[in-house]
């Protein structure tokens, strides 16, 4: 009899050992869930404090965007007297239609590239105009580039007028600074 309270004893601390053992094996799954969702939570809010601080900075942009402009523009009225180019006659953004009107002018003309260079060449007002220019440019659409988050905008600011002007710009001022002539 005694032997068998004792197996009872045994048999009962035996079960209990196991549905301990079950029961901390199914804490140990609860805890090692809860540690994965919170660590995509947490990725997750990483995410949405990144795209609202690129939100916030890309708004800023476009909040000072008249401001930018009027700083381009204010570098490129030099250089279109420099080398005698009009802006496009159109409803467009004074800096486009200055822009525009020098990107025309290049298309209907390839010695305007010639007349760039000479004038950086021989005028150092407009030499530092398109540094001006270039730098306050390139600043802008690295800017975009770096916190814009689908790079629609800062793209389409690359491919169209203003990637154009920092492309020919580049052009005049290398052919300025490797000629000799």
């Amino acid at each position: 009899m005694q032997n068998m309270i004792i197996f009872s004893i045994l048999g009962l601390i035996s079960v209990s050992i196991l549905g301990l053992t079950i029961y901390a094996h199914k804490l140990n799954n609860r805890m090692s869930m809860i540690t994965k969702t919170l660590e995509h939570q947490h990725s997750l809010i990483v995410k949405i404090q990144s795209v609202l601080k690129n939100k916030y900075a890309t708004n800023a942009v476009a909040e000072n965007a008249e401001m930018i402009y009027q700083d381009l523009l204010q570098s490129l009225i030099p250089i279109m007297a420099a080398i005698d180019i009009m802006p496009r006659n159109t409803p467009e953004h004074p800096l486009w239609r200055a822009l525009g009107g020098i990107m025309d002018e290049y298309a209907k003309n390839p010695f305007t590239l010639e007349k760039l260079r000479r004038c950086i060449k021989l005028d150092s007002e407009v030499a530092r105009n398109i540094d001006n220019y270039m730098h306050r440019a390139d600043t802008f659409l690295h800017h975009l580039t770096t916190t814009e988050p689908d790079g629609l905008l800062s793209s389409t600011f690359t491919n169209g007028l203003l990637g154009q002007s920092l492309t020919f710009f580049s052009q005049a001022k290398q052919l300025a600074t490797s000629n000799n002539g």
